[in-house]
């Protein structure tokens, strides 16, 4: 005879469940993110607000300083000649250029005081080109760096301009003897190098933070940029006067305007203006000043918010 046993249904005795039971399947659970909200925890390099990100990047105002002269002092530490090269190199640089374009295709005809002119612009657009080089490999440069600290990366790209600002003002010294040699009198104008070395810094840090950011996910970009800044030389009007070129020319006013208000071009006859009395006024382009403002604006605010969008991602990958 077959014995069938019943189990008996199990009663509810209103004692709670002992600690540490799992939970029924209806009891709802926290999220992971619900979790970590709770107890304060925040995501590990995660991207800051932006205006956090700012007071970031000013509390590391003295990294930025001191990692701008460290690079700058050990840049030609292996050098013989140390830093009398950081002059050096921008003057030769300056006797090529008078050689070919000043003497062999006569560009210096019609320009006065034209070896200032041509270093002045040598020595200004050397400051861009170099800051938006140096920051194009700022991040894939620097991934011991940024992989082994925690910091805001901008950092790196501003430091970088701020060492090519400091190399200018070594060439600077050098700029005063030759315009004095050649007779260029001290005018209360000089003043003016402080505005538009302001504003070219923030230009040139606003694109460099921009390449940092595509150098970072393509380094290869770094091997292409001295083309596309060679042929920007050459738009700039580093080795002949703009105004001049044009005057001689019919071309479309398309390129007078890309030509007047190239912002790298700005920048050189702004120094010029300031440094050079045969330099006139009537030389600029209209609202000059307003222009490269707009310029530093539009490159510094824009270079800034394009570059910490991407924060959390440098170094990965």
């Amino acid at each position: 005879m077959s014995q069938v046993l019943d189990t008996p249904p199990p009663t509810d005795t209103g004692a709670p469940a002992p600690t540490g039971a799992p939970a029924s399947a209806e009891t709802p659970t926290e999220t992971p993110a619900q979790l970590a909200a709770r107890h304060g925890l925040t995501v590990s390099g995660a991207r800051p607000s932006l205006g956090a990100y700012v007071r970031q990047l000013w509390a590391r105002r003295h990294f930025i300083t001191a990692f701008a002269t460290a690079k700058l002092t050990a840049q030609y530490s292996q050098a013989k000649l140390g830093q009398i090269w950081q002059i050096a190199n921008p003057l030769l640089n300056a006797a090529v250029y008078y050689f070919i374009f000043g003497v062999l295709m006569g560009t210096k005809h019609g320009v006065p005081d034209y070896v200032p002119f041509l270093v002045t612009g040598v020595f200004v657009w050397t400051f861009t080109q170099s800051s938006i080089m140096a920051g194009t490999r700022a991040i894939s440069g620097s991934l011991g760096l940024v992989r082994a600290l925690h910091f805001p990366r901008a950092s790196l790209p501003v430091s970088y301009c701020l060492q090519q600002l400091q190399q200018l003002l070594f060439s600077m010294a050098a700029l005063a003897v030759i315009l004095l040699a050649f007779g260029v009198p001290v005018t209360l104008s000089w003043l003016l190098i402080v505005p538009a070395l302001a504003l070219q810094f923030v230009f040139n840090a606003g694109v460099a933070m921009v390449m940092a950011r595509i150098g970072a996910k393509t380094p290869d970009i770094s091997q292409l940029m001295p083309f596309v800044l060679r042929t920007w030389m050459y738009a700039s009007g580093v080795m002949f006067s703009i105004d001049r070129i044009l005057a001689n020319r019919d071309l479309p006013y398309a390129v007078h305007l890309l030509l007047e208000y190239n912002p790298a071009a700005l920048y050189i006859d702004l120094m010029r203006f300031a440094l050079i009395d045969s330099f006139e006024g009537g030389q600029l382009p209209h609202h000059v000043w307003a222009v490269a403002v707009g310029w530093a604006l539009l490159a510094g605010v824009g270079g800034f918010i394009y570059f910490w969008k991407a924060e959390e991602t440098y170094g990965r990958g």
